[in-house]
C-alpha cells in the first residue's frame, strides 16, 4: 500500500489539530495543514520517519517552497506540486512571498 501526503500552507493552520487520513485499498492518504514553510518541513520529516512514499503539495508554496520540502524529503520520496501563480487562500500571494 502506497503511503502519501498533502500538505497545504493556510494562515493558522495547527499539523496536529488540521488533519485527516483516508484509506483505500490502495492507498493511505494523509491530508495535513501547516502555518508555514519550517512547520511544512518539520512535518515531512515526521511523515518519511513513519513511511510515506509519496508527497503533494498545494499551489500556496512556491518554487521555494517546493524545493525546500523537496530537499528535506530526499531522494527517495517524490514531491509534486498543484500550481497556482498566486494562491486564492493566500490573499493572491504565493507562499514564497510569504514565508
Amino acid at each position: 500500500m502506497l503511503k502519501a501526503a498533502f500538505i497545504f500552507v493556510a494562515p493558522g493552520a495547527d499539523p496536529e489539530r488540521h488533519r485527516t487520513v483516508v484509506k483505500t485499498p490502495a492507498v493511505e492518504l494523509t491530508v495535513v495543514g501547516v502555518k508555514d514553510y519550517g512547520e511544512a518541513e518539520e512535518t515531512v520529516k515526521n511523515l518519511v520517519a513513519a513511511g510515506t512514499g509519496a508527497i503533494e503539495l498545494c499551489g500556496g508554496f512556491g518554487h521555494a517552497g517546493a524545493a525546500r520540502i523537496a530537499r528535506v524529503a530526499g531522494e527517495d520520496v517524490p514531491v509534486g506540486v498543484v500550481r497556482f501563480d498566486t494562491h486564492p487562500g493566500l490573499g493572491g500571494k504565493s507562499g514564497d512571498g510569504m514565508f
